[in-house]
């Protein structure tokens, strides 16, 4: 099986913007597509991580370093353009690594009120 690199998806809400509730967030949804996807430390290339304009407390990828270890994964924050059809208090997570899955076998997952953002990449048990 050929090894490529491949995007996968998340995205994930908070009631409030708290830095708890940001890293607790960020946490579970990246360990869930970790699983969901049988990646490893070696495999992750780099994560881009984007905050609504709502989101001010702390820097989601801090979550990433603390909370999971990706101390040599390179990071990226940004911020989402706020626009009026968005999603309140969302992180999103755009996540590299090499991995043999097809694009059509890849597992992104969505948390929360995020769920409305791509509905069409909804897993069957998700």
């Amino acid at each position: 099986m050929e090894t490529r690199i491949r995007a996968f998806r998340g995205a994930t809400t908070v009631e409030n913007d708290e830095p708890s509730e940001i890293r607790a967030a960020v946490a579970a949804l990246v360990a869930e597509m970790v699983s969901a996807n049988t990646l490893t430390d070696d495999d992750m290339v780099s994560v881009i991580l984007t905050v609504t304009p709502d989101l001010t407390s702390m820097y989601a990828g801090t979550a990433l370093r603390e909370e999971l270890g990706f101390d040599d994964v390179p990071l990226l924050g940004a911020v989402e353009a706020n626009v009026t059809t968005g999603v309140d208090r969302c992180v999103r997570v755009m996540l590299h690594a090499y991995s043999p899955l097809s694009r059509a076998d890849v597992h992104h997952v969505f948390h929360g009120e995020s769920r409305r953002l791509r509905p069409d990449l909804q897993q069957a048990d998700g």
